[in-house]
């Protein structure tokens, strides 16, 4: 039951797809225009928060859904492939204390800040295989979808929390 949990949390934002990183050492530096709570309403009137922190010079500490029990929680890193910056999510465990058991930890976002809000489109596992092997195939399958205009899932759309 409370994989099944983790997996549903992980759900809401695509699903944790892929068992391989597109990078195993972060080389970027963070983007400080992303630090901090962000909140989105949902059609149906659910606040949904986000929170990210940073985890040094080069790494973040993500939480989505934050504050709630089902929080799941990411180390992420920025990235490029295909003349796009990604933020690479690794998916830790969630807010019971259930890690990953699958391998399936890895999920891939870009993003844009414009002022107070972020908008952030996941990688469609439709387009870029979830059962690549490497981090080169999945870098390789970037490159080669990157002008289809599903290569991403819809956009979230965030709002800065202002303290």
């Amino acid at each position: 039951m409370k994989k099944l949990l983790l997996l549903m949390a992980c759900g809401i934002l695509v699903g944790c797809e892929y068992t391989v990183p597109l990078v195993k050492t972060p080389s970027m530096n963070t983007d400080p225009a992303l630090v901090g709570l962000w909140q989105r309403t949902k059609p149906d009137g659910q606040v949904e928060s986000l929170v990210v922190l940073p985890l040094g010079a080069q790494e973040y500490l993500v939480s989505f859904p934050a504050g709630s029990k089902d929080s799941m929680f990411a180390r992420a890193c920025l990235c490029r492939v295909a003349e796009r910056t990604l933020m690479q999510l690794e998916w830790i465990g969630n807010g019971r204390g259930k890690t990953v058991e699958d391998g399936r930890a890895f999920q891939f976002a870009t993003y844009v800040v414009t002022g107070n809000t972020v908008s952030i489109r996941m990688l469609n596992s439709s387009v870029v295989s979830k059962d690549v092997k490497t981090s080169q195939e999945l870098a390789a399958a970037i490159v080669a979808n990157k002008d289809k205009p599903n290569l991403f899932n819809e956009e979230m759309i965030f709002n800065k929390v202002k303290e």
